[in-house]
């Protein structure tokens, strides 16, 4: 019996086996061409085979070995360097970017020779887009990678996006991507900061963003670091990533990276919620909240418990912000540890940067931003305060640099951006009693001007909303840890702004009264700085109003003391005293003008003139032309320049009269002659005599109307432009017929002030220059000769050598300052802030007083 024979093959598999065999012959024949061939052409159809052999075939472990052979890779970059066809170039960039994905010897052996990569790298410049996967695989250093000049060609594929390419081990946009994020690693600063340029200036970024959606997680990663340091470098691109952005990718990855990628992430969530709308802010926290498979807040919280110290603050704001997007309940697992951990990272000395972190952090949960992504909270503090300027300023370059649809609806961006201001507030100040308010008082006291400044802004924007929030009942907590510091701030530092912000907190600890009475007993510390601040600031002046009110402190608020003390005796009496900016002027029965410069504490005579040949009766500051006007008995009156650092005699008039109590407005003056009535008298020469039925003996000039007080007691009003002449006091007389003269008039915000010889203990009245009505008085019985107002106080010159301060809204006598003679005080002045009162005597003394 003969058994059948069963061939140990299949026809088929001979066939496939045969046709291999001649494919791999093919293939040995083709890199020996490469490797051998003299003739250029022999080697690039070499290359071209090969590239039809990799595509078309399963490559085995041999077939890898004998292309990843030195000398074959040595063919493969002859052929960058002598052939200048794009195909065969593009083929050999694809060989060798696969060869070296899985071979690590080709790599070595590619990176030998500076002149190979330095071939690679210029084709990739020339164009060879494939080139940048294989400049990758190269892993250069950054400093290589800097100094290889690549990053418009990057720009480039990254922007071009590479999908007509061949299909390779790795995108050309992807490899574009990791490069860009390692040259933005570089330690040179400069550098980084002007690719960054290039990137936003190019629009770059728009495809940047579109990695975020990267199949390949590294690219997502690459992408999120990229596109963190650029919102934190030139913050006007925020808006374009959160208006482009597809998160849901971005938060996948979270789970799946290393803690340094994943704190990457986190920094750039943290970084894009800076958006100078709220309402689109909360918007993209709404989708951090939500999107993703998993829940964004628990995986932040359990990271938040390994994380470093110095990511910490930056890890529980966004986790705060991301609880607060519902309205706060009692308890919150999240929200007290992102809290505690804010707390213990501003605590901790240890780690400097992190409490630094800490702080701002604090400061940037106010939840308003520039374009660029600035907080806010200083300049809105500021305007909050009165310091308007600035804040305006911004708001103007805000809108000069943004697209007229970035703002939306304002009203309702203030509105979304109050209530989470509110809410944010609540919760960090209720957060165990106020334990932040400790937290940022040790803060304070850090010897990083840094830290400190940064703790600074934190407590008064925390303070300020005390005032605004419903009562927590830890106001005095918060007094008790900050109030020393504000007041410290407030009476050393050197920047206004501070200064300011320092008010804010004293407005909000004044309205309870333990911190006003705490306040008042810093009296003496403030006090100086109030008066400062009080003309330029409306918060300083309504605190002096609150303080004034407690009796305790009144007496303190005012006080007194003599600065200086000049004796012109020589020169007779001192008529008439005015100041301008920091110069007071004199006028002396000798006809003598003196110039007297406010040095400090002191007075100094810088000038003395004398041209007129009698008694100088008045002096008056025209203030918009920097001239200075002088009456005189010897019937001129004279104008001068004083804008200089010498005043000089610019005009004389002949006014045909003695000329007593000089006013001056634009085009005429106004004067007290010999005779019955008031001359007004215009500078062309023209002149004429007004209510010749009175003798006058002062007058006041406001907004075109003359007040007369005149001898027999009696006050009228003149409307210079039509002349209409009214009375507001008629005139009395003594039994034995002798008047009492009205000395002194003045017109301080709509009240009308007379002051004379004191009838039925009144010597002063106070009159509404609306109706005349009679509003008020003060019960003085000293004869008083002079007067002069300010924003907050009455000061009364008076015959036997005092000087009365009364207070202008209670109408109470504060003080009685004592000249040391029985002359009477003639005239007064004070300088333009109020601050220091020059006084005038009848033997010729001139006295400076200040604040005490």
């Amino acid at each position: 019996m003969v058994k059948s024979v069963v061939p140990a093959t299949s026809p088929n598999s001979v066939i496939s086996q045969a046709a291999m065999d001649r494919t791999t012959n093919e293939l040995r024949q083709a890199i020996t061409d490469l490797c051998m061939s003299e003739i250029l052409k022999d080697s690039e159809m070499a290359v071209l085979q090969i590239e039809r052999f990799w595509k078309n075939m399963d490559i085995e472990p041999d077939t890898l070995a004998m292309l990843s052979n030195p000398p074959v890779i040595n063919g493969f970059v002859e052929i960058l360097f002598n052939s200048v066809d794009l195909q065969v170039l593009k083929a050999t960039i694809f060989l060798l970017c696969e060869l070296g994905s899985r071979d690590e010897t080709v790599i070595h052996t590619l990176t030998r020779v500076d002149s190979d990569v330095e071939r690679i790298v210029a084709l990739f410049k020339e164009g060879l887009e494939e080139a940048v996967v294989l400049i990758y695989l190269l892993r250069p250093s950054i400093t290589g990678l800097v100094e290889m000049d690549v990053v418009e060609s990057l720009l480039a594929v990254i922007k071009g996006g590479g999908e007509d390419l061949i299909k390779m081990c790795l995108k050309p946009k992807t490899a574009s991507v990791f490069l860009l994020r390692q040259i933005l690693r570089s330690n040179e600063e400069n550098v980084a900061s002007s690719i960054i340029d290039k990137i936003v200036s190019s629009k770059v970024i728009e495809s940047i963003v579109g990695s975020l959606e990267a199949e390949c997680a590294v690219e997502r990663s690459a992408a999120v670091s990229i596109l963190r340091r650029c919102i934190q470098q030139d913050g006007k691109c925020r808006n374009t990533v959160a208006d482009k952005a597809q998160l849901a990718p971005v938060l996948e990855n979270f789970m799946a990276t290393s803690d340094e990628e994943r704190f990457e992430i986190v920094y750039f969530l943290y970084e894009l919620v800076k958006l100078n709308r709220r309402t689109f802010n909360e918007q993209i926290l709404t989708i951090i909240r939500n999107e993703g498979a998993f829940s964004t807040m628990h995986a932040l919280l359990v990271y938040l418990q390994t994380a470093l110290q110095d990511q910490c603050p930056i890890m529980a704001g966004l986790l705060l912000q991301l609880d607060l997007l519902v309205e706060p309940r009692k308890m919150s697992i999240y929200r007290e540890e992102a809290i505690d951990t804010l707390i213990q990272c501003l605590r901790n000395s240890e780690f400097p940067a992190a409490q630094i972190a800490a702080a701002e952090t604090i400061v940037s949960l106010q939840g308003r931003f520039t374009t660029s992504g600035k907080p806010l909270a200083r300049p809105f503090l500021l305007k909050r305060a009165g310091f308007e300027k600035n804040y305006r300023k911004l708001m103007r370059m805000e809108q000069l640099h943004s697209n007229p649809g970035d703002f939306g609806d304002i009203s309702e961006e203030e509105k979304a951006a109050d209530a989470w201001e509110r809410k944010m507030a609540f919760v960090l100040v209720s957060h165990e009693f106020g334990l932040v308010f400790e937290a940022l008082a040790e803060g304070l006291k850090s010897k990083s001007a840094e830290l400190r400044s940064a703790c600074f802004m934190a407590a008064t924007w925390l303070v300020y909303m005390l005032g605004v929030i419903p009562d927590t009942g830890i106001r005095g907590a918060a007094r008790v840890c900050l109030l020393k510091h504000f007041i410290s701030t407030f009476k050393s530092s050197k920047d206004i702004e501070d200064r300011t912000l320092s008010l804010l907190a004293f407005e909000s600890f004044i309205h309870d009264p333990e911190g006003l009475r705490d306040l008042t007993s810093y009296m003496k510390h403030i006090l100086k700085g109030l008066r400062e601040l009080r003309k330029s600031s409306q918060l300083a002046f309504e605190i002096m109003k609150l303080l004034s009110e407690e009796q305790d402190c009144s007496a303190d608020l005012w006080n007194h003391k003599e600065l200086a003390q000049l004796d012109s005796a020589e020169n007779g009496e001192v008529l008439s005293i005015v100041s301008f900016k920091d110069k007071f002027f004199s006028g002396h029965t000798d006809g003598t003008i003196k110039v007297w410069a406010g040095t400090g504490s002191t007075l100094h005579l810088v000038q003395e003139i004398r041209e007129h040949t009698k008694a100088i009766t008045s002096l008056f500051i025209l203030q918009s032309g920097e001239r200075l006007y002088s009456g005189s008995l010897d019937k001129t009156a004279r104008v001068w320049s004083i804008g200089n650092e010498v005043i000089h005699c610019e005009q004389v008039h002949d006014m045909k009269d003695q000329v007593h109590n000089l006013l001056v407005a634009n085009s005429i003056s106004c004067f007290i002659s010999q005779g019955a009535g008031v001359k007004v008298h215009a500078w062309n020469g023209q002149s004429k005599v007004l209510n010749q039925n009175k003798y006058i003996k002062c007058l006041a000039l406001d907004h075109g109307r003359l007040y007369c007080g005149c001898h027999d007691n009696s006050i009228q009003e003149l409307d210079l432009a039509s002349g209409t002449l009214s009375s507001i006091q008629s005139g009395s007389r003594k039994l034995l017929g002798k008047a009492h003269p009205i000395h002194a008039l003045q017109v301080h915000n709509g009240l009308i002030y007379s002051a004379s010889t004191a009838l039925d203990g009144v010597a002063v009245k106070i009159w509404n220059s609306t109706n005349y009505n009679m509003v008020g008085s003060l019960p003085t019985t000293s004869e008083v000769r002079c007067m002069t107002i300010s924003s907050e106080l009455i000061y009364l010159g008076c015959k036997g050598g005092i000087v009365e301060v009364w207070d202008l809204k209670k109408q109470t006598r504060i003080e009685i300052l004592q000249t040391g003679t029985n002359g009477k005080v003639l005239c007064m002045t004070l300088d333009p802030n109020e601050e220091v009162l020059v006084t005038g005597t009848s033997d010729g003394r001139i006295q400076a007083w200040g604040w005490s």
